[in-house]
């Protein structure tokens, strides 16, 4: 085995053992519902925007390592970030699942995730939670309110 996949691989598993963020605000905030009907995983956001900062992000949900993994790894990169932020890294992450070579120098646990792309079936997986960051977005700037399946 590739050492760079092992230790991709103890990140993955890290995060999905031990994840970041998981559990419910107590404050007002918006929330999104996801599920991915192809496999099952679901997962619910919540995020305090504030003044167009992402004050907080907590997620519940069931699924896979890699669904839950990324969750964690999310919710982790886009606290304290803008919206407009949080908006860029979701496209970065849109493009490192299209295998485009996106960097998260920032916050490189996500870099963990770019051998997804090599798992059709699994991307979908791995982008449920950052799609459930731009509906989440979207709700908090007043544009779009709705649980909906990926």
């Amino acid at each position: 085995m590739n050492p760079l996949d092992d230790l991709y691989r103890r990140v993955i598993m890290d995060h999905y053992k031990n994840p970041r963020n998981r559990g419910t605000l107590d404050v007002e905030s918006v929330t999104v519902n996801l599920n991915n009907p192809t496999c099952g995983d679901r997962i619910s956001l919540q995020m305090q925007i504030e003044d167009g900062i992402v004050k907080s992000a907590r997620f519940t949900g069931e699924g896979c390592s890699i669904s839950m993994s990324s969750a964690s790894m999310m919710t982790d990169a886009v606290k304290g970030k803008t919206t407009a932020e949080a908006m860029q890294l979701a496209e970065k992450f849109s493009s490192l699942m299209k295998g485009e070579g996106a960097s998260f120098d920032e916050y490189e646990d996500i870099e963990a995730l770019s051998g997804v792309n090599k798992f059709p079936a699994r991307i979908k997986c791995a982008t449920l939670a950052w799609n459930a960051l731009r509906k989440g977005v979207e709700q908090g700037q007043g544009k779009h309110e709705e649980n909906v399946d990926q």
